[in-house]
């Protein structure tokens, strides 16, 4: 729905990432106070924080270090992962090569995505198939980034069977055929300082506004650097201002048409205007890559009764945007 936030809500999810999974913890009073504050948030801003999620801040802070010491890799070294259409659009794209509406973005990343084995979907993820570009330095790389995914994954599992039960849905509600083969994505995103970019290939945002395509988004920010904002319905840009230790979380498209629009994801942007180089690392938890996703009948009961959205299989979804957000 949206409403005109000033500031992102805080939510401890400790009650619900310790007791979620424990059928007899259905009515305790912590568990159902966290519940009905993602609620909230889901409605007003789309938008929150965690903390009390169970994973080590120095874990975030060591995925934020080690992506930091790729970027700042030479050119040559970094280019060894090049993202391509024959990698599955996986590995690394250089500042610029990543576009938002048509305008090319101030970061460098690497993307990762769930491995699609050959023919596992069919025509659906044939341009996505393959595994991930690890990188050979920083060394463990890879071990440390998989650890953190499985870890992820698993945090955006409970929080989705929060938000099943704040819409009033079954606990894995998300399960099955929605979500229990979950795609994810990881983006490790460096936002270099504005002066450091030619002028000739300067643009003014970091990341252009959008929304997400998915279910969640779990992003691990630099502590120090104000530059995530998040548009509330007067069209004022608010910043996700730095919580050390906590996950800025916000939820996407499949969401909003599986909700029939009672959630609804929020624009938001990246404008690094600080004299600092800027590392994110954002998490994207999916639905399964060949759902079709559609308002659920319970929700469109609560909408009025029609659907406002036409199914969408996710996979498809994912691939027209991936063919169009790059320029290599």
């Amino acid at each position: 729905m949206g409403s005109d936030f000033k500031a992102i809500p805080l939510i401890d999810i400790g009650p619900l990432v310790e007791k979620i999974d424990d059928p007899g913890m259905a009515g305790d009073e912590g568990l159902l106070g966290v519940i009905r504050m993602l609620d909230d948030a889901c409605k007003d801003a789309g938008f929150f924080y965690v903390k009390g999620h169970g994973i080590p801040e120095s874990l975030l802070t060591e995925v934020r270090d080690v992506t930091r010491k790729f970027f700042h890799l030479p050119h040559e070294e970094k280019l060894k992962i090049k993202m391509t259409p024959q990698s599955g659009y996986r590995g690394y794209q250089r500042v610029g090569e990543n576009v938002t509406k048509g305008k090319p973005d101030m970061h460098e990343a690497i993307d990762c995505y769930t491995p699609i084995e050959p023919g596992k979907y069919g025509a659906l993820a044939k341009p996505m198939e393959g595994s991930n570009l690890w990188p050979d330095h920083p060394p463990n790389f890879d071990a440390l980034l998989e650890n953190y995914i499985s870890l992820l994954r698993d945090l955006s599992r409970k929080i989705m069977r929060g938000i099943a039960l704040a819409l009033g849905a079954p606990l894995d509600a998300f399960e099955g055929g929605t979500a229990g083969d979950p795609f994810w994505v990881l983006r490790l995103i460096g936002y270099p300082v504005s002066a450091d970019i030619p002028q000739e290939q300067r643009t003014d945002t970091g990341c252009g506004a959008h929304t997400d395509y998915g279910l969640l988004t779990l992003v691990n920010q630099d502590d120090d650097v104000c530059a995530l904002e998040v548009r509330n319905l007067s069209g004022e840009w608010i910043y996700a201002k730095p919580v050390p230790g906590t996950f800025v979380c916000n939820i996407g498209d499949m969401l909003k048409v599986w909700s029939n629009g009672i959630y609804q994801p929020t624009l938001h942007r990246v404008v690094n205007n600080s004299p600092r180089y800027r590392v994110s690392v954002a998490f994207f938890y999916e639905s399964n890559f060949d759902a079709a996703v559609e308002p659920v009948e319970f929700c469109r009961e609560k909408t009025g009764g029609v659907a406002k959205y036409e199914k969408v299989v996710y996979g498809e979804h994912l691939v027209q945007k991936v063919l169009t957000n790059f320029v290599m």
